[in-house]
């Protein structure tokens, strides 16, 4: 199967980050519309893989199904209704890797909990890894728990290894840096207070390789 599943984060629709960065993207999972950026140059470009996965943080990577999706969401659903809500920390905008993305402020335990849960709560439905996935994963070498992490789950950046992030650009040079930097930080200055509560996992599904990601469901937690 070329579909692909994911669970991620994303803000509920009634939080202003949401269509903040999702117009800071170009584009809304939820409707598929198009939406007009911050008048930057080349910023189509710099933003064009965050924009194929759509404006989120990554709980259970994508991964092509060996079960099937009625299954898959079944138990992806008990999951949810087995987790609390919990309130989000402060976000801000940093970087990261040489990429920009929304960040926590300081940690928060109840994130990598959930990352966690996510990672393990589904994976029985998870197809192993092609081998030009695999290779793609291990470009620029892998330590070996991210190797080890890549073989019994699928991807390196898991348990330890995750970071909350929701990427907001690709890898910047020190010029590109200097301008994408502030300009997001302004373009996310007035959504980025807003209290929030994580209350729901988002599906994210891929119809086929190369087309965006689009929120199938959004999952609420009520343990």
């Amino acid at each position: 199967m070329s579909v692909r599943v994911a669970l991620y984060y994303a803000p509920a629709l009634s939080d202003p980050l949401w269509p903040a960065g999702c117009a800071w993207l170009g584009r809304d999972p939820e409707t598929a519309a198009t939406l007009a950026q911050p008048d930057l140059p080349d910023i189509r470009a710099v933003t064009a893989d965050a924009r194929l996965y759509g404006f989120h943080c990554t709980l259970k990577p994508p991964m092509r199904l060996r079960t099937n999706y009625g299954a898959f969401l079944d138990d992806a659903a008990v999951l949810a209704r087995g987790l609390a809500p919990f309130s989000m920390p402060r976000l801000h905008v940093a970087e990261l890797s040489g990429f920009l993305a929304v960040r926590e402020a300081e940690p928060c335990p109840a994130l990598r909990a959930l990352a966690d849960a996510c990672v393990a709560g589904v994976d029985r439905h998870r197809a192993f890894p092609e081998e030009a996935e695999l290779a793609r994963r291990r470009q620029g070498g892998l330590s070996a728990v991210r190797e080890a992490n890549l073989l019994r789950w699928g991807y390196p950046g898991v348990f330890d290894e995750w970071r909350f992030h929701m990427t907001l650009t690709r890898r910047l040079t020190d010029a590109e840096r200097a301008v994408f930097l502030p300009a997001a930080q302004a373009h996310l200055a007035d959504a980025l207070p807003h209290p929030r509560r994580v209350e729901e996992i988002c599906v994210f599904t891929q119809a086929g390789p190369g087309a965006p990601f689009t929120i199938a469901e959004r999952l609420p937690m009520r343990g």
